[in-house]
């Protein structure tokens, strides 16, 4: 009904028709006052035409005057139409959106129930009437997830990352939520323009590519040419619709995962409620993001060589429009292009090396928290770029891509999580427990577990032989140990600070890309990598900390010439592997 009547001039006549073909009998209150009885009857036959045609122009005048009074209130309705109806839209939306998030985890918490409460004869059949009843419920919420869409994708998108966390039934469910985000309409996004910056696309850009490159949960991409410059960009412009759902969506979200957290204490996931709400509404200003990036590109702009990387330089951002230069690549996990295009896979990964451990160890530097795949690119350069011959560098440049999320690292957990990790490549256990409880508060008691999550490896080689490859029988130990571990590990990472929890991520996400690139080099040289950025940052501690003393102190001489030995030892190590793989690839051995 609402939404027959879309012009606010058809509204208002409609209204006023309403009006004029009501009775007048119910707009009309007023009576006609009666002649003195005192009064000849002659005289009232003689004036009774002139008191009849009195009382009609009366009905008449009154019967306009209400119509014109209902006319100017249809105008006034008509004039609020719009609102009505958008808040009449959105109520009904976000019952939608509640009820299929009310309904779903009532059946999901009612099919546990049972399964739980059920009594099996053996073990195995336990297990798979439970891996059933996973599968169920992963299915029926990946369901509510995708009609949601919104931040339901995100957390869905997250969930299916955590493999060491939740059953496989789970997160195998949720991996096809990586490329089913929405996509919003070129009308929406027409609009958005029009009121975020008041002025249509066609006024400010030549060319705008309606089909996006790529869409994400929040945002998609178009790919454009400013109409100023001439220049081609792409922008990045936030779903239209999503900021309407955003705090009913965190609401629904915290009951759900509350209601997870009290009828199955054994996994906790309140913590991923509280990391989305940190995040969520900072992922939503791209002004921040566009800071984040200007100050990426910023701190690694002398040392490219290094690194290889390039951020994108931001054209202009609103908060929910971001306009940057168009810059693209292949994805880490094309190993056919990137060996058709001579790129070498290990440069790459000894790259992406320098990168995250600068982020994370470097003081000042903020910590990029979503270094996945489909936020990095490699793209060949062209000899022109690449500098003259006496200094050319590699083939291939590192484009990451999305600076939404980033954390700030506080001081002293760079310096305990430096340490842990040097003391996890020396097979030092007793300093491996100590910093972790430093960093992260892991008791003894919760120290091996934590220590095969971080290290991705069984808590022998964890702490004994770190730089080794995986085998295969490792793997299938570790999947068997977490399946039965799974409770403890949650409970584990719900204890940590949100920033640890963050630093693990971007972890994980460093060494899954390593691993896709199917180097030849194995871990050992991301290991002495890593043990480089911690030695540097362990060193300059302990410089701050001989700094008190005289600088003709014998003790302060002593501990400075100590300290140096420890870093150039590390150092050391880098350089001569280094070399030799420059010598082995020069020899072709």
């Amino acid at each position: 009904m609402f939404r027959s009547f879309s012009n606010t001039a058809v509204r208002r006549v409609v209204w006023a028709e309403f009006a004029v073909r009501l009775p007048p009998r119910a707009c009309l209150h007023f009576t006609i006052p009666r002649q003195h009885e005192n009064n000849d009857h002659h005289q009232r036959d003689s004036n009774k035409k002139n008191d009849s045609a009195f009382r009609s122009r009366v009905i008449f005048r009154s019967a306009i005057g209400a119509m014109t009074a209902l006319s100017a209130v249809g105008t006034i309705a008509g004039s609020y139409y719009d609102e009505l109806e958008e808040m009449f839209n959105h109520v009904v939306m976000a019952s939608e959106r509640s009820s299929r998030i009310v309904v779903a985890a009532a059946k999901c918490f009612d099919d546990y129930r049972v399964v739980l409460k059920q009594d099996f004869e053996t073990e195995e059949g336990r297990q798979v009437a439970l891996s059933d009843c996973h599968l169920r419920c992963a299915k029926r919420t990946y369901k509510v997830l995708e009609a949601n869409a919104g931040i339901y994708i995100k957390i869905g998108q997250h969930l299916s990352a955590l493999t060491y966390l939740l059953p496989p039934e789970w997160t195998t469910t949720f991996i096809p939520l990586q490329d089913r985000c929405p996509v919003s309409s070129i009308e929406s996004i027409e609009a958005m323009f029009l009121k975020d910056i008041g002025q249509p696309l066609s006024e400010v850009f030549l060319e705008f590519d309606p089909a996006p490159l790529g869409t994400a949960s929040l945002a998609q991409v178009h790919r454009a040419r400013l109409r100023e410059t001439g220049e081609e960009v792409a922008v990045k412009v936030q779903h239209p619709a999503l900021a309407e759902f955003i705090p009913l969506d965190l609401k629904l979200t915290k009951l759900v995962f509350s209601a997870i957290d009290r009828f199955f204490p054994e996994y906790p996931l309140i913590w991923l409620y509280k990391e989305l709400d940190s995040s969520i509404f900072v992922e939503l200003d791209f002004t921040q993001e566009a800071k984040y990036a200007t100050e990426t590109q910023a701190y690694f702009k002398n040392k490219k060589k290094l690194t290889a990387i390039r951020v994108p330089t931001v054209k202009w951002a609103k908060p929910r429009i971001l306009v940057m230069e168009y810059v693209t690549g292949v994805r880490p996990y094309d190993i056919k292009a990137l060996d058709q295009q001579n790129i070498s896979r290990d440069d790459v990964s000894i790259c992406l090396s320098h990168i995250f451990n600068m982020m994370i160890f470097t003081p000042g530097v903020r910590v990029h928290c979503d270094p996945h795949a489909g936020n990095l690119a490699i793209r060949q350069l062209p000899k022109s770029e690449r500098g003259p011959w006496y200094n050319r560098g590699r083939n291939f440049e590192i484009i990451l891509y999305d600076h939404g999320l980033y954390r700030d690292v506080p001081l002293d957990l760079r310096r305990n999580y430096a340490r842990f990790w040097l003391a996890v490549i020396d097979s030092d256990v007793p300093a491996m427990r100590k910093y972790a409880y430093e960093f992260a508060g892991i008791t003894d008691a919760q120290f091996p577990l934590f220590a095969s999550a971080i290290t991705g490896r069984d808590f022998k080689s964890a702490t004994t032989s770190i730089m080794s490859r995986r085998s295969r029988d490792e793997r299938k130990r570790m999947m068997n140990a977490m399946n039965g571990l799974m409770p403890n590990l949650i409970q584990l990472l719900a204890g940590m600070p949100p920033v640890v929890l963050l630093i693990l991520k971007t972890n994980d996400l460093t060494r899954a890309l390593d691993e896709s690139l199917q180097t030849n080099l194995g871990p050992e040289r991301t290991f002495l990598i890593m043990a480089s950025y911690c030695a540097k940052t362990v060193y300059q501690e302990d410089r701050e900390k001989f700094a008190e003393l005289s600088a003709f102190n014998p003790v302060r001489m002593t501990c400075e010439v100590s300290a140096f030995v420890k870093y150039f030892r590390r150092e050391s190590k880098v350089v001569l592997f280094d070399l030799t793989l420059w010598l082995t690839n020069l020899l072709h051995i």
